[in-house]
């Protein structure tokens, strides 16, 4: 885990020293109100072709990391069955099973809820997307291409994007068959496919519409809203434990 932020996720904490190499070093480029905070209400920057920039180091907002459906109403997450049934079990076993216990990447879009910053870099023909937890990253072509037909599954899935006006679309495939959509637990399949609409709405804030169609685990696609703000700060090294033994021996009901 990361050993140097303040979160906690399902079952595991983590703490803060009190300094840490050039995390109160002020970011290059970011407007300043005068007592040196980020104006977050800055006009959104532009790239050369006079696309927003996302650009910046971002972290989740809203506490959606147990439960990514928490603005939901009783109901309207359309499970499958046997998801329903996958996800109560997860619930009262307090995610004992979690795969990212054993150190395997979150995956998406649970990388968009988490507690862990992570930065969005543009570059020729793809948007890179790399996460502090886990040293992860993702890639995001902007060049064309297709969705692979008959990929490997991956954690991150495959990503291809285009812009709709200023809001960035981005469609990615060819998941994992275990993929935990939230730390509580919600399931995704190997037939997930997820559509994100990034909408960078000022200088310090990115609105995120996120649909999940899963057949294999939902009836219907179901949508979320989530968002990112900016954070002046800089990525930091995450340390997973390869020797975590809390897991296995959690019991009981997380909603009693």
């Amino acid at each position: 885990m990361n050993i140097y932020r303040i979160v906690i996720a399902g079952a595991f904490v983590v703490s803060l020293p009190a300094s840490a190499q050039w995390l109160n070093y002020p970011t290059p480029g970011i407007p300043r109100l005068p007592d040196g905070k980020p104006n977050m209400s800055a006009p959104v920057p532009k790239t050369a072709d006079g696309k927003p920039d996302l650009s910046g180091i971002w972290e989740p907002r809203g506490g959606y990391t147990g439960n990514i459906a928490k603005d939901l109403k009783p109901g309207e997450v359309p499970f499958q069955p046997w998801a329903e049934t996958l996800y109560k079990h997860r619930t009262e076993t307090m995610g004992k099973d979690d795969p990212q216990a054993r150190c395997v990447l979150s995956g998406v879009p649970r990388e968009n809820v988490v507690p862990y910053p992570f930065r969005i870099l543009n570059t020729t023909g793809m948007i890179v997307i790399l996460y502090e937890a886990l040293h992860s990253y993702r890639q995001i072509f902007m060049d064309g291409r297709e969705l692979p037909k008959n990929p490997n599954p991956a954690w991150m899935g495959y990503s291809i994007g285009h812009w709709d006006g200023d809001t960035l679309v981005v469609e990615s495939s060819g998941f994992v068959e275990n993929n935990w959509l939230d730390n509580g637990g919600h399931p995704g399949t190997e037939a997930l496919r997820l559509t994100e609409r990034f909408r960078r709405r000022d200088f310090g804030h990115i609105d995120l519409a996120m649909t999940i169609d899963d057949r294999k685990a939902y009836t219907k696609p179901w949508t979320v809203n989530l968002g990112f703000n900016l954070a002046d700060t800089e990525l930091i090294e995450y340390v997973c434990d390869e020797n975590e033994k809390d897991v296995g021996h959690l019991v009981g009901n997380t909603e009693k």
